[in-house]
């Protein structure tokens, strides 16, 4: 019954980690069903929370930093870890690995003759579990942690509280560069360990809409990543809020020129042709 009552004060203390959680789940659900998505939960939730209880412990993988307790009894922990922050890996993951699967799958040409918005994306199992997709979700898992733990560290200052703190502050708005490796190292044993086991499962059911399933994913990152960058214009760190913005700028840049099914020269031309051909 205690943790029944922490857990719906954590809800109430943070429900916007709840709200991103309730996306994540109706994002994963629709674009690799629950089977997966349970299992792509359950595996980065369990190894974040035992990269941050041995980093508060040893220090590894994160580098040193301590939680000091201040919001006990008003949300839940997992020993010295709140819920709330491992949890959030789980989200943050899937959010990058659908972005890197935006820039990532190859374009599927049996839908190309159909007009669409979007460019339609092939999201069969190599290409999702592929090498290039490992690589790239980590990568972008990591570099959305360079605009929320600034800003969390300054949790003070806004709604979040002073939660943590690192003993030796680094040089990134005093974040160690070694609690982005800890980043990354939770995303490569995640997926290490999802990617096997995606390609164990049952075959996904085809569907002709996985770009725009992706693009509930990619919203979250985004959706994440505004918010926080929300927070740090508004405790009036502009220079890091700046920084952060210049640096996924470029990422989602990217992500749209991609995605987005502007017509050709070739086609554009061609429809013309054969709207002047119905007038002679």
């Amino acid at each position: 019954m205690d943790i029944l009552v922490l857990f719906l004060k954590t809800i109430a203390l943070r429900p916007y980690v709840f709200l991103f959680l309730a996306a994540f789940l109706f994002s994963a659900i629709k674009l690799i069903g629950w089977p997966r998505t349970w299992r792509f939960w359950l595996i980065s939730w369990i190894t974040a929370f035992v990269c941050e209880f041995s980093s508060t412990r040893n220090g590894i993988p994160f580098g040193w930093y301590f939680y000091n307790g201040s919001t006990v009894g008003q949300e839940l922990y997992f020993s010295n870890v709140p819920f709330m922050d491992s949890i959030s890996f789980s989200f943050l993951l899937f959010a990058a690995y659908c972005v890197a699967l935006s820039l990532r799958l190859p374009f599927d040409s049996s839908q190309a003759i159909e007009p669409s918005l979007v460019r339609p994306l092939r999201f069969d199992i190599d290409a999702r579990t592929s090498w290039s997709v490992y690589a790239v979700t980590v990568f972008l898992f990591a570099f959305i942690d360079m605009v929320i733990d600034p800003v969390a560290l300054r949790g003070d200052r806004w709604f979040l509280g002073k939660i943590y703190y690192y003993p030796d502050p680094g040089w990134h708005f005093g974040v160690p560069m070694a609690n982005y490796v800890g980043w990354a190292v939770v995303g490569l044993i995640s997926l290490a360990v999802y990617f096997p086991l995606d390609r164990r499962l049952p075959s996904l059911p085809p569907h002709r809409a996985t770009t725009y399933r992706l693009l509930l994913g990619i919203g979250l990152y985004y959706g994440v990543l505004a918010f926080n960058l929300g927070m740090t214009f508004w405790i009036g760190e502009w220079f890091m809020g700046l920084s952060g913005l210049l640096m996924h700028l470029p990422v989602l840049a990217l992500v749209i020129y991609r995605l987005i099914n502007l017509p050709s020269t070739s086609s554009t031309a061609s429809s013309s042709g054969i709207r002047s051909e119905e007038f002679v």
